[in-house]
Formats: structure tokens, C-alpha cells, sequence
């Protein structure tokens, strides 16, 4: 399998022990992969500026600090042209967490996380139907998340 980034078997390890704890410093990194610390900060460091490393995030329990629902929205366009327009409108609310462009039944799926139902309510009554460009929507509610997990990107070479 070729890689067009020029990303190589300990760039992959690099990243695979970073998607799961992405605190770990470079030399215990490096101690864990056989290299020293400087080659790691190397590595990372040409990782993000080739777009591949787009930052790392803190992961927070979101229940821990009052935030108990998390819904996912489809979205149905009345012209998928518009998708763009829609999308800079939809990133004006900061609940939405994340907004696919997708195929199938919606043109547009969105995760959503907020404090409460009311909340929740809110947003879809005030915020999305006013949206120019979407005809309708339909809101999945999450019960509970069983799993999330990074992919395993060390096998790929």
C-alpha cells in the first residue's frame, strides 16, 4: 500500500499510540517504540505540517459536567446545492459538534450535544427550522455510547 505523504511504519506507531493517549511524552513514546525522544518530536512535529496530526483534543466526560444529551440529527435539504449555505449556518450553533455530508436517506447528518431536552428542543424549534434550504428534519436520540475508539492505523503499511 502506498502512502502519497511519504508516512512511514514508525509514523503509523506514532500515531496509534497517540490516538489512545495523546499525553504521553516523547520520551516515553520513544522508550516505547524503540527511538529516542527527539526522533518522535521530529516526527510529529512533519506530521502536522503535512495535515496529517490536525491537533489533539482532551476528552472530557460531558456527564461529568451537566451535559446529558447527546442526539444525532438527519437532515433532508430541499436541494443538496445547498449544502454549503446550510453548512456555514449550522456551524453558527456550537451544540453541533460534527456535520456529515451524506449519502442516503438525509443529505446531512449532525451530532449534537446538549445540557438537556429543552435544550435540545430549543435548537431544533428556534435555531434549525428557521434555516434557509432544509426541509425537514429527524432527531435520534442516544441512549447510551457502548464504544469510541481511534482506528488501528499501525497495520497499514
Amino acid at each position: 500500500m502506498s502512502h502519497p505523504l511519504n508516512i512511514d511504519k514508525l509514523d503509523l506507531q506514532i500515531i496509534s499510540e497517540m490516538s489512545t493517549d495523546a499525553s504521553i511524552s516523547y520520551a516515553e513514546l520513544g522508550k516505547k517504540l524503540f527511538v529516542s525522544g527527539g526522533t518522535i518530536h521530529v516526527r510529529i512535529k512533519k506530521l502536522h505540517e503535512m495535515g496529517v496530526i490536525k491537533g489533539t483534543r482532551l476528552q472530557v466526560n460531558l456527564r461529568a459536567i451537566g451535559y446529558d444529551v447527546l442526539a444525532f440529527i438527519g437532515i433532508y435539504l430541499e436541494k443538496s446545492s445547498l449544502y454549503e449555505t446550510v453548512a456555514k449556518q449550522l456551524l453558527k450553533i456550537p451544540q453541533i459538534v460534527r456535520l456529515n455530508y451524506t449519502t442516503g436517506s438525509y443529505s446531512m447528518f449532525a451530532e449534537i450535544i446538549c445540557k438537556d431536552s429543552g435544550e435540545l428542543r430549543k435548537i431544533l424549534q428556534d435555531d434549525l427550522q428557521h434555516i434557509k434550504g432544509i426541509e425537514r428534519t429527524e432527531t435520534i436520540i442516544s441512549l447510551e455510547e457502548s464504544f469510541s475508539r481511534p482506528i488501528n492505523v499501525s497495520e497499514a503499511i
